[in-house]
């Protein structure tokens, strides 16, 4: 058994109510490698924002979860030697199984979601008071979810949306004793986030998604006042990256995001947690293929992750600046 108090990690409990508080959302940036990790702390450094590295099972596969677990680490002596101490929580996301929640707290995560979501309500609940009940004798804080995400992400992947209902939120948070909700309000995983059909063109023909369901957040908000909110599948995916994408060579046809205008207004709700990856990756491959595409004799890896790793902390600066409000408040 490791502790994250070991490791440096601070779980999401103090967090969040600050950040509900407050009025701003604490990202919660998916990692699967060191450049990764290198963006993510020296862009909430550098901003002062408290932040939640994100960790999937497809990338404690990928990456091993012990190298994962000592990264985790390095974090938090990579943030003291930057110059700024800012709060760090290792948190599982979609974890589906009881034993996954329990192995990732036993190897120093400080949070863990658990994903019943997928399962009929009864189960749900049974499901995530037992990781409830196992996490907080170690003080690990826990997320459940309530509704299921439209996409694709890592092994996690639904043909359609359910959106949350509100009146089961205060059955499902009381029975299961959770510290925060992940719901569904029309966001979804992946970068092709929505059909053509479901969406509008503007004048430039770009397509217009269709907005996120304000009204079923504002009458959970009623329903469990002041209890943390998770807005999960949250990308953006920037324009601006797809189109490089596909001038180097790519191929994102209609790949479409949540705007960051709804994601301001989400953030200055109950919703204290925004979960990030995909405009990430896009980020990076975006900086990867043009340096393959400018450059064809380059073969050093440190010259494409190099302009890599920059673009995705420019990127998330601008989350915790422009579009969280999380900037300042470490």
């Amino acid at each position: 058994m490791v502790s994250y108090k070991e490791l440096g990690l601070v779980n999401s409990r103090e967090l969040f109510k600050k950040a509900v508080d407050g009025g701003y959302a604490i990202p919660a940036f998916n990692f699967n490698n060191m450049e990764q990790l290198q963006a993510i702390i020296s862009a909430c450094v550098e901003t002062k924002s408290p932040v939640i590295l994100q960790v999937s099972s497809g990338a404690r596969k990928y990456a091993n979860q012990t190298l994962l677990r000592y990264m985790a680490q390095g974090a938090v002596q990579y943030a003291k030697e930057l110059g700024y101490e800012i709060p760090i929580v290792l948190h599982l996301d979609h974890g589906d199984s009881f034993e996954l929640c329990k192995d990732c707290i036993e190897s120093g995560f400080s949070s863990v979601m658990i994903d019943g979501s997928h399962l009929p309500y009864e189960e749900n609940i049974a499901l995530t008071k037992k990781v409830v009940e196992y996490a907080h004798q170690h003080d690990v804080t826990v997320e459940g979810e309530l509704g299921v995400l439209a996409g694709i992400e890592d092994d996690v992947q639904a043909e359609h949306h359910t959106y949350t209902e509100p009146d089961e939120v205060v059955d499902f948070v009381t029975r299961t004793g959770v510290d925060s909700l992940a719901i569904s309000i029309g966001t979804s995983h992946g970068a092709f986030k929505f059909t053509p059909e479901q969406c509008t063109r503007n004048e430039h023909g770009v397509l217009v998604p269709p907005p996120l369901r304000f009204d079923i957040l504002e009458e959970i908000e009623k329903r469990i006042p002041g209890f943390p909110i998770v807005l999960h599948g949250s990308s953006s995916v920037p324009q601006q990256y797809v189109e490089t994408i596909n001038k180097y060579g790519g191929k994102l046809d209609d790949s479409i995001g949540i705007p960051e205008e709804q994601l301001r207004k989400a953030a200055k709700s109950a919703v204290c947690k925004i979960n990030i990856d995909s405009d990430g990756r896009l980020a990076m491959t975006a900086a990867v293929r043009e340096v393959f595409a400018t450059k064809p004799a380059e073969f050093d890896p440190r010259k494409y992750l190099g302009p890599a790793r920059e673009e995705l902390k420019k990127l998330y600066m601008h989350k915790t600046e422009s579009v969280l409000g999380s900037a300042g408040k470490a």
